[in-house]
């Protein structure tokens, strides 16, 4: 008797993968490196034990058209072996039944009165032509296991659950986002051919030529800017998870320096706050992370949002950074100070900013109520109020930065306070009100006098 051996032989999976797309792509197939690279990796998944499976698996990454397969059919059988022995090896359980076009073609036309009906062991009626065997062969599909890409995987991925190598993906994939506000017209004007306004100085200048008669007018444009935006990133312990992933989104709209706007700031806070704009203006976005967390000397420790607002509003926002700017908080609002603080300095920045945007990872969750302190207290001075804990739900906050209302988000993306009760009118002190057919307002004053009209006492009304 012979004896057998069975010799296990380990393949080079990117070489295999980059040599067979070389080959596709001289054959005209339009292969990328990146598609060879996600069929090393599908390999990985679907180990190729038979010639039909390593078929199905090359053809669902490298065809993108219905007209590649001959082309494809003809390289596979010159590289790993004969046309037909890979269509022989289908399982029948994975075979989908395709009905013939000329069989549907005859079921569907209407049968004439005059014409019998065939028998069923009419020959003629039972055995398809060679045409139809030959159609019925190239008509057959097989179902093929697909699987999501590794970009589809990561972009519904919640932030506090990336590995390194994903957090490093998530880098590239974040670049590509595009963050735009809101416009507002400024006080300066442009040269514009169809402006609303003169030029006098132009049209002035231009007479010159034509011996001082104006015969052509030159016109102004109010100029149109996009909003600053400003961005406070909470980095303390709770937000540690989603902390690198949020500095990176900061690093795309602080960091890429936008044109058309009128700046982009962005802060980080825990129990300070810490100015990162310039730490974050790097081509690299590793690297202005490092720096980022560098020049942050309260990573992962406590939180201070009251005091973290009020240094903002008191140092940075008064003084026109948050005047008319989109002002986007990344915190889960757990607050260890007093919350009242929270309420009383959003509530000094709503009036400052054009609109505020909150984005809480926590949101996410079944069932998430606002019940943290800092959260509640900051909720009624927000303008929307989204998740954010994923690259796909990136977008909502991407929608609600660029929404010039409220009414212009989305329902889920967005978050309305609630209307205060309707309360009746009652004066806390003594009312000097105006009676009569007098048109003036009637302002209750502390100290019980109001605006005085001639020789008047306290509690007269004029009738």
């Amino acid at each position: 008797m012979t004896d057998f051996q069975i010799e296990t032989v380990s393949l080079d999976l990117p070489a295999l993968a980059g040599a067979f797309g070389r080959r596709l792509h001289d054959a005209g197939i339009p292969v990328t490196a990146e598609r060879s690279a996600r069929f090393a990796s599908a390999l990985r998944l679907v180990a190729p034990v038979a010639r039909r499976r390593l078929y199905w698996t090359a053809r669902a990454v490298f065809v993108s058209d219905p007209t590649q397969v001959r082309m494809f059919d003809a390289v596979f059988a010159e590289v790993f072996g004969a046309r037909d022995a890979y269509r022989a090896e289908a399982a029948p359980d994975t075979e989908l039944a395709v009905t013939p076009a000329d069989e549907r073609a005859r079921a569907e036309r209407p049968r004439d009165a005059t014409t019998p009906p065939r028998a069923d062991g009419d020959p003629a009626a039972s055995a398809p032509s060679d045409r139809s065997k030959q159609h019925d062969d190239d008509a057959e599909e097989i179902e093929v296991p697909t699987v999501a890409s590794d970009e589809e995987l990561l972009a519904h991925k919640h932030f506090d659950a990336l590995d390194p190598e994903e957090l490093a993906n998530l880098y590239r994939l974040m670049a590509r986002l595009q963050i735009a506000t809101p416009i507002r017209r400024t006080r300066r004007s442009r040269h514009d051919a169809h402006g609303r306004r003169i030029d006098l100085r132009r049209t002035l200048r231009g007479s010159l030529r034509t011996g001082g008669d104006p015969l052509r007018l030159r016109r102004r444009r109010r100029r149109v800017v996009r909003r600053r935006i400003v961005m406070l990133c909470d980095i303390s312990g709770s937000m540690e998870p989603y902390a690198r992933a949020y500095l990176q989104f900061l690093t795309c709209a602080a960091g890429s320096g936008r044109t058309g706007s009128e700046g982009s700031e962005a802060f980080a806070f825990a129990t300070r706050l810490t100015r990162l704009t310039r730490a974050l203006q790097s081509r690299n976005p590793e690297r202005a992370i490092q720096r980022a967390a560098a020049v942050a000397p309260d990573w992962a420790s406590g939180t201070r949002i009251g005091d973290a607002l009020k240094t903002f509003n008191d140092r940075h926002g008064r003084r026109g950074m948050a005047r008319g700017a989109v002002i986007v908080v990344l915190s889960d609002g757990w607050e260890r100070g007093d919350p009242e603080l929270v309420g009383r300095e959003m509530q000094r920045l709503a009036r400052l900013a054009y609109r505020i945007v909150w984005v809480n990872p926590r949101a996410a969750a079944a069932g998430f109520e606002p019940r943290a302190g800092g959260m509640a207290a900051a909720l009624p001075h927000c303008d929307a109020f989204v998740s954010g804990h994923s690259l796909r739900a990136l977008d909502e906050v991407i929608d609600a930065i660029a929404a010039s209302r409220a009414g212009d988000l989305e329902p889920a993306a967005s978050w309305a306070p609630p209307k205060p009760p309707v309360e009746p009118d009652e004066e806390p002190w003594g009312s000097a009100g105006w009676a009569g057919s007098y048109s003036g307002s009637s302002v209750a004053m502390p100290s019980g006098y109001g605006p005085s009209r001639g020789n008047t006492t306290p509690g007269w009304r004029i009738g």
